[in-house]
């Protein structure tokens, strides 16, 4: 079986100074982050998970959300150019990093804007949330460099959250999972369930049965063991509080959506 590997990066001591624009602000403890992304790391390692730090960026307080710096599918990791102009320098190492594990680059570029956070992969159907951080030419250079690999990128309107895995993710089967309030529309995706819960929408698929989710989302965590799936329940509270997510906080590589 394929090795699954992520990328993560430590929180940066600014934490608490990461940007907010769907929520208000709420003061952020930055060493129960600390403690928080240590279990969340830990989670993915307890899973079978190798985990490769990419070096932290102090000076960038949303560092931490890596996942925002990059989409990869098959072997090429594409390097976003990040919609808030003050992230645009977390994606250098992150590019270092993926690089080192033998990753193809390709980049967005001027005018084009993405946000990793916005790219929701379903086999080869690619979900590319056009809205607040992604831009149509983003999306447009996206599209060049995965329609060659097979993939077929459908853009998508966000207007309600920060990203489009801020509303929807994916569970195994394909199937596209939301909290129907935030969802511009549902009708966008080919098959949809809602959740009970904001942060239930939000899955990382540690393999075919385990769903790393946040521990805000007990009702869905109860939907999916319905479904017969196996939740694996972290706490993010203080990244919930700057709009961040399970998915936010890794780039998965091979093996993992």
């Amino acid at each position: 079986m394929a090795t699954v590997r992520a990328l993560v990066r430590r929180p940066s001591p600014r934490l608490a100074e990461g940007l907010v624009t769907h929520i208000e602000r709420v003061p952020v403890d930055t060493d129960l982050a600390v403690r928080q992304w240590q279990q969340y790391v830990d989670a993915l390692g307890d899973a079978g998970w190798s985990t490769i730090e990419v070096p932290p960026i102090d000076e960038c307080p949303d560092g931490v959300f890596v996942e925002d710096t990059m989409v990869v599918y098959g072997d090429l990791a594409v390097i976003a150019h990040a919609g808030a102009t003050e992230r645009r320098p977390e994606a250098a190492a992150a590019e270092a990093a993926v690089a080192a594990q033998g990753y193809r680059i390709a980049r967005i570029g001027e005018p084009g804007t993405l946000d990793g956070g916005d790219i929701l992969k379903v086999g080869t159907t690619v979900y590319a949330g056009l809205g607040g951080r992604t831009n149509e030419a983003g999306i447009t250079q996206l599209r060049e460099h995965l329609e060659p690999l097979g993939a077929d990128v459908i853009a998508v309107p966000v207007t309600k959250v920060l990203h489009l895995k801020s509303a929807v993710t994916a569970l195994p089967d394909g199937t596209v999972i939301g909290y129907e309030p935030l969802v511009d529309d549902a009708s966008a995706f080919k098959s949809f369930r809602a959740v009970p819960e904001e942060s239930g929408a939000h899955v990382v698929l540690l393999d075919d049965k385990h769903l790393l989710m946040a521990a805000s989302a007990p009702k869905t965590a109860d939907l999916f063991r319905e479904l017969g799936f196996t939740p694996v329940v972290v706490d993010i509270s203080e990244f919930e509080k700057l709009e961040g997510c399970v998915t936010c906080l890794s780039v998965r590589l091979r093996g993992a959506v």
